[in-house]
């Protein structure tokens, strides 16, 4: 694959996407889940986000630090996620500095030519580096479905709802 530019562009579109989603819903959008033990709308967004710190860590530890508060530590005394305990209205902000860490250590990694750190021995991306891009865009399409399914089962109109699937434009440019 020797042109980026598609998917590079897609994994920007995919950010719009987010901050699309993320722009459309109220306070108490949040809150909503099924009712029945699933997360919550701000679970599944804190999760995406914190999907590009976790691998991050994990492929290129240099593109992490930007996205980690060193003076937090977890249990295993590694630094925190800055958006750990941030208010979900500042999930727009952890995205976007997601996926510009997730960028960098891409081109990085192209540049260099070097593949990612691979701790578990699980072949992490080892085909090509922009596979995190990709999975990353599926991995948010998963979630994003989850929200709109629990937005619909919280009572909102079908225009909003349909407002909602103007996300689909940006995928039509």
């Amino acid at each position: 694959m020797a042109d980026l530019a598609l998917p590079l562009e897609t994994f920007r579109r995919n950010a719009r996407v987010n901050a699309a989603l993320l722009g459309a819903l109220s306070p108490a959008d949040f809150s909503l889940s099924d009712g029945h033990g699933g997360w919550t709308i701000e679970r599944h967004l804190r999760h995406m986000a914190g999907f590009r710190v976790g691998w991050l860590w994990n492929l290129s530890r240099d593109h992490a630090m930007v996205l980690l508060d060193p003076t937090q530590k977890d249990a295993d005394g590694d630094p925190m996620w800055r958006w750990q305990n941030a208010p979900a209205s500042d999930l727009g902000a952890a995205f976007t500095a997601g996926d510009e860490a997730a960028l960098k250590a891409v081109q990085a990694h192209l540049a260099s030519g070097e593949p990612f750190a691979d701790p578990w021995n699980e072949g992490s991306y080892r085909a090509h580096p922009v596979h995190f891009l990709m999975h990353t865009v599926v991995h948010d399409s998963h979630h994003r479905g989850q929200i709109m399914a629990l937005l619909r089962q919280g009572g909102h109109s079908k225009e909003e709802m349909d407002a909602l699937e103007e996300h689909w434009a940006i995928w039509r440019e």
